[in-house]
């Protein structure tokens, strides 16, 4: 049975031009989170991430604390979803919610929400880069990949969309708790996963 320990990337460059890249903040979680593993004596057979730079940023700042070389592997069905692309096709089918998301950090959890919720239920007509069902299928897919591989103990670097999804596709829970788990999965937080 492989274990499987699920790290969110640490805290991104919110608000900057370029999100994709972690903040001095979460280049600190990342590598507390190794020296923390460090404490703990965890290894891993292998450390796969998404292909998104925070993802890898942080997987390099676990590794740093640890002071451990171990074997790494992208692979993209690890990546988050593209929320920008679902908001900008969501706001041009439903134009309300670009003012609802300009008021602070609250509001834009709302809208995000709000925009997730539409893009669960195929509400989103516009072109978006993939849909509900395909990201979903994208992320078994990972799942799968990890279970089948004979690696032992696998550290997984994603992000918040992918890891609830998980959660919710092994718990058998219905699709929409992935969109509020997705919004309580903190950065740099682990969620250990046994894969028989």
């Amino acid at each position: 049975m492989a274990e499987m320990i699920l790290v969110r990337h640490g805290q991104a460059a919110f608000g900057s031009d370029d999100y994709d890249r972690l903040s001095p903040l979460g280049v600190r979680q990342s590598i507390r989170l190794g020296e923390y593993f460090a404490t703990q004596s965890l290894t891993f057979d292998k450390v796969v991430t998404g292909s998104l730079l925070r993802q890898r940023q942080t997987a390099d700042g676990i590794l740093s604390g640890m002071r451990a070389d171990i074997a790494r592997e992208e692979d993209p069905d690890f990546d988050e979803y593209d929320f920008y692309a679902l908001y900008h096709a969501a706001i041009a089918q439903y134009p309300p919610l670009e003012a609802e998301m300009n008021g602070g950090l609250r509001a834009f959890y709302r809208g995000l929400k709000r925009v997730l919720q539409l893009w669960s239920e195929d509400a989103i007509v516009g072109p978006t880069p993939e849909r509900w069902d395909q990201f979903h299928a994208r992320v078994a897919r990972a799942r799968r990949r990890i279970q089948a591989s004979g690696w032992q103990r696998v550290l997984a670097v994603s992000s918040g969309g992918v890891i609830a999804t998980m959660i919710q596709q092994v718990l058998a829970a219905p699709p929409r708790s992935a969109i509020d788990l997705n919004l309580q999965i903190y950065n740099t937080s682990l969620t250990p996963m046994s894969l028989p």
